[in-house]
């Protein structure tokens, strides 16, 4: 059982809205806490940003303090989720961020000198060192700030797999095509003018959504974020880690404070997009990189290459020339709280009894996500 949770929701029924990664996470424990779970998607299967991401569980950059609790609580639960639905793909393969200047090695010395450095898993790796952590790694680089405790799930298969085994219970009850259109104390109406009732609504929705879900959340501390990713062909070799650049310290929070005192400038195009690296290789040997951190404008069907450009030529300069062909491309939208309050992580507003709204996780879904649907049932 995961989290060696009791059964506390025996012969109550739970209807879950939205079946992202924080959606089928909270279908998932409300199932194994013994409910029955009727679980709501507006497409046949989840298409947005929780799809469209690493799978990255990562724990180097989170903020110090409750972020940082929560990821690490999370990394655990995903490890127990593993082992009741191995194919969602959880390995504990860690991370190296590569260092190319002297000052971000300055910026990783400050990291690893703070007290919460144990708990990160942080060691710094001279460029001897990287190639014996991860072989695959033959380009430009001088050093490493290697994080053991940041780990990965398989991103594209991940919320299959974990439908399958809720299927497998015979109590749940999953019901794509519908999109939510109302909702009142206890309960949801769908698009078909079906009311879905239950002990306890969740309502997980992502960035993109329109209509009523959109109306319900317009005035809400919330901004969208737009990500831009790109899928090469397989490397050829095994990427033992998962891979940032130097460009990263500049985005978590954890190394922000430092990369502002002593990080040069991003060049004008990377700072406009938000660029940093991140490299994840899937299963098949491919490899998904990234990101960029756009403020979203609404009504763009499109994607910018120049971006794409800028993270591939990262992505070579630190793997090495070898680095292989982009072989699909594909944007994202998420959303974030747009001024978080002290402690705050993500969105969560109760809008009727028994209704709960959750969102906002801001790019950390898939890291936070077992942890947040943990809150809920706390």
């Amino acid at each position: 059982m995961p989290g060696d949770v009791e059964q506390t929701l025996k012969g109550q029924r739970v209807v879950v809205v939205g079946g992202g990664v924080i959606g089928s996470l909270h279908a998932f424990y409300a199932l194994a806490r013994g409910a029955d779970v009727v679980h709501l998607e507006r497409d046949e299967a989840p298409m947005g940003a929780t799809v469209r991401n690493f799978g990255l569980v990562w724990i180097s950059g989170r903020a110090c303090g409750a972020e940082l609790e929560m990821a690490l609580r999370s990394r655990s639960l995903w490890r127990e989720v593993a082992e009741m639905v191995p194919a969602v793909g959880f390995r504990a393969n860690g991370s190296i961020t590569l260092l190319e200047t002297e000052a971000e090695v300055e910026v990783a010395r400050r990291a690893i000198a703070r007290p919460d450095a144990g708990e990160r898993g942080f060691t710094l790796l001279d460029r001897r060192g990287v190639g014996e952590r991860n072989p695959a790694l033959r380009g430009e680089y001088i050093a490493g700030l290697h994080c053991a405790l940041d780990a990965a799930v398989e991103s594209r298969v991940a919320l299959g797999a974990l439908r399958e085994w809720l299927e497998a219970s015979g109590r749940y009850d999953y019901r794509p095509h519908r999109e939510m259109t109302g909702l009142d104390d206890h309960e949801v109406t769908d698009h078909r003018g079906e009311v879905h009732g239950g002990d306890q609504v969740f309502v997980c929705v992502g960035a993109s959504s329109t209509g009523f879900v959109g109306e319900l959340l317009e005035n809400e501390a919330l901004r969208k974020v737009r990500l831009n990713m790109a899928e090469t062909a397989p490397l050829g070799r095994e990427l033992a880690t998962s891979i940032a650049n130097g460009d990263s310290l500049r985005y978590y929070p954890a190394f922000r404070v430092d990369a502002e005192e002593l990080l040069a400038p991003q060049d004008d195009l990377a700072r406009r997009y938000g660029i940093q690296l991140l490299c994840q290789q899937r299963f098949d040997g491919a490899l998904t990189i990234g990101d960029t951190h756009e403020p979203e404008t609404g009504g763009r069907f499109d994607t910018n290459d120049a971006p794409m450009d800028l993270i591939w030529a990262s992505a070579r300069r630190i793997i090495g020339e070898r680095m292989p062909r982009i072989e699909r491309r594909w944007s994202g939208v998420y959303h974030q709280l747009s001024d978080p309050g002290v402690g705050e992580i993500y969105f969560r507003k109760r809008v009727a009894e028994g209704v709960m709204v959750i969102t906002g996780a801001g790019g950390r879904g898939m890291t936070l996500a077992p942890a947040i649907a943990e809150e809920s049932f706390a």
